[in-house]
């Protein structure tokens, strides 16, 4: 069977798998509905859209709602560790955490995350909602003990142990949404992504409002990396030291790719092939599948890089509505 991916679109969901030459649509499903993310295992898809999230069983052909427990509608962002979708997570706008040990037949809420918004007042610039949670990193796969880190634009960064039952500010987040203050050793609060490391899950990751930050003691303290506007990065699972980041100058204003391979030290442009730096967009999101990495741009178009060599293409150029990509 080919490789599979799905892309989340503002007018549903776009099955597509690849070929030796490119890849091709198979299915559009859901047309007409927003799709923000998703999470899809063996024929099963879970679409988080602006209304709830939408079940397939059978890879898209057919749709059944999926909200049982499910208090906040609009899906932000959706997790689950690699080849298991009994464990799942859900970001939603205003911020909250929904997680799923049934694979999406019924969703338990974290309560302790609308007591963190109120408390701090956690607040989106763009909308009167409090926050919204739009990122998640897991180390592990076990129902009850994998390790979780999600990101809160604006709140910080919050962990939990117990695979998405219970979740504190990591310490090296104060929960203090106020972006003009210093930081210290604190993360900035407009967090908008986070990775770890498989191979050294104490080494964190994070693309903010106010720069691309690391933490290379599991959250306790952060040091800025590259000060900028960001929303995604991409950390190389065999080397920490090789990250590719998509900066901005402000919210969708000169928008470009840059790379490093030491850790941050020294960058340099990695947007061969594009037409960056970008005025009116920027990078999203970043995908990796296989030994393929794929851009979905804040305008809605996707490319994608061959690891081994340095030129960007465009993937399936008549989508320009994207909003993000996973896997099957």
């Amino acid at each position: 069977m080919e490789r599979r991916i799905y892309l989340a679109t503002g007018n549903g969901l776009i099955v597509a798998e690849r070929t030796p030459e490119a890849w091709h649509i198979v299915r559009h499903a859901l047309p007409g509905t927003v799709v923000t993310s998703g999470i899809a295992c063996e024929g099963l898809v879970l679409a988080g859209t602006t209304e709830g999230i939408l079940r397939s069983d059978d890879d898209g052909e057919t749709w059944r709602k999926a909200n049982k427990g499910l208090a906040t509608p609009y899906v932000r962002w959706m997790a689950h560790p690699a080849r298991c979708l009994a464990f799942a997570l859900v970001g939603t706008e205003p911020a909250g955490i929904f997680v799923t040990h049934n694979g999406g037949a019924s969703w338990v809420p974290c309560p302790e995350i609308a007591e963190l918004a109120k408390a701090h007042g956690w607040h989106l610039p763009y909308s009167p909602a409090a926050g919204c949670v739009r990122g998640f990193a897991i180390h592990g796969s076990g129902a009850y003990d994998a390790l979780v880190y999600a990101a809160v634009e604006v709140g910080g960064v919050l962990y939990s142990t117990d695979s998405g039952e219970t979740w504190s500010l990591i310490e090296g987040s104060d929960g203090n949404p106020d972006i003009y203050r210093p930081f210290g050793t604190n993360i900035h609060p407009d967090v908008h992504s986070i990775c770890l490391h498989a191979a050294a899950p104490q080494i964190l990751t994070a693309a903010t409002g106010g720069g691309l930050y690391r933490s290379i003691d599991s959250g306790a303290t952060w040091h800025c990396l590259y000060r900028c506007y960001c929303r995604a990065v991409w950390v190389d699972s065999g080397d920490p030291a090789h990250i590719l980041l998509g900066p901005a100058d402000s919210v969708n204003q000169g928008g470009r790719m840059e790379e490093t391979r030491d850790g941050g030290e020294t960058w340099q442009p990695a947007a061969q092939g594009l037409d960056a730096p970008w005025a009116d967009h920027m990078v999203e999101r970043f995908a990796r599948v296989d030994d393929e990495l794929l851009a979905v741009l804040s305008n809605g178009a996707v490319f994608s890089q061959d690891l081994g060599t340095a030129e960007w293409q465009p993937v399936l150029p008549e989508i320009t509505d994207c909003k993000s990509v996973f896997l099957a």
